[in-house]
This record gives C-alpha cells, structure tokens and sequence, in this order.
C-alpha cells in the first residue's frame, strides 16, 4: 500500500507543478504578472538569444515528442513503474518548460506593435480565447487521464484502468488538435 501511495502523492506533485507551469506560461507568453516573460528578463545579443532560445524550445519538443511514441513508452515502462509512466512525462516537460522560462533570452528591438485600441482588443481577446480552447480541451480528451492523476488514482483504488475513449466534441468536431490550435491562437 506505501507504494500505492507513493505513486498517487508522485502523481499530485506531478499535477502541482504542470499547473503552475501551466499558469507561468500564460504569464510568460503574455507579459503578464511573472518576472520573466517573453519579453523581459535577461536580455542576449540577438545571435545569442536566438541560439539559446532555439535550444530550450528544442529540448523540450524533442523530450515532448520522444516520450509520447509508443515504443519509447514500451521501452520507459520496463524503468517507471506503469501507473506514473504519465506523471512522469507530465513532470519532465513541466520542469522542462520551467528551465524555458528561467533561461529564456529576451531580444532587443520591437518585432511589431499594435496601438490601435481595437486591434489591441481583439489581440487580448485572441489570446485569452486561445489559452481557453486549451485548457477547455484538456477536459474534453478526459484532463485528468491526460495529466496523469487517472492512472495513479485507479492505482492507489486497485482498480483496472480502462483505456480513454475518444468522443469527437465540440473542437474536435472541426479540428483534429484543438489543443495546439489554442495555442497557436494564444501565442
């Protein structure tokens, strides 16, 4: 039963810092209450913050993409116990989004500006609109099997987990990835 714990608290720290990996990354892509964001902080050279900014974007789509194959699954699953194979994943690309924003370089110079006040509205309203077709669609793909809180929850109850079945709603009625749709609306 200590196990069945341990993996269910494992799975909550998991959950705790995507969220507020999650919640920074609001902040830091709209310069919005965190004191670093896309546009402040430690500043670089261009060629320089564009090669360490590459670089963390990188990292975190390559461990993003790696771990989310089925054979990598297969092979990580043999190290992690199964029931925190997602928290895992969920906790690796939080810390790696985290280390995004702490080594973030912002660059000099203004890329574009908007000062008409309605073209400022409707940008707040993209972006708002954005982080909210992510975050709603989480919960349409069942968020808390996605986030991994599911599988260590069923772990810590013994009880078998049932494969997630995809409904096609709302979003995913006209988009086949709504969730990178919200993002690039949001970014």
């Amino acid at each position: 039963m200590a196990g069945r714990i341990a993996a269910f608290l494992y799975g909550i720290l998991a959950y705790g810092i995507f969220f507020v990996a999650f919640l920074y990354s609001i902040g830091f892509v709209g310069n919005i209450g965190v004191p670093r964001s896309i546009d402040t902080g430690v500043t670089a050279p261009l060629l320089t913050a564009l090669l360490i900014n590459a670089g963390l974007l990188m990292l975190f789509a390559v461990q993003h993409s790696v771990m989310a194959r089925r054979g990598f699954k297969a092979w990580w699953t043999r190290l992690v116990p199964e029931p925190v194979e997602r928290s895992t994943y969920v906790l690796l690309s939080s810390l790696l989004l985290l280390l995004l924003f702490w080594q973030w370089r912002a660059m000099t110079g203004t890329v574009w500006s908007i000062e008409n006040p309605t073209g400022r509205l409707i940008l707040h309203a993209m972006f708002w609109g954005g982080w909210f077709i992510v975050l709603s669609s989480t919960f349409l793909i069942s968020h808390f099997d996605l986030f991994g809180l599911k599988q260590v929850t069923y772990y810590l109850r013994r009880k078998q987990l049932e494969a997630p079945q995809f409904r096609d709603s709302i979003f995913y009625k006209f988009v086949r990835n709504p969730l990178m749709l919200g993002f690039l609306i949001a970014f």
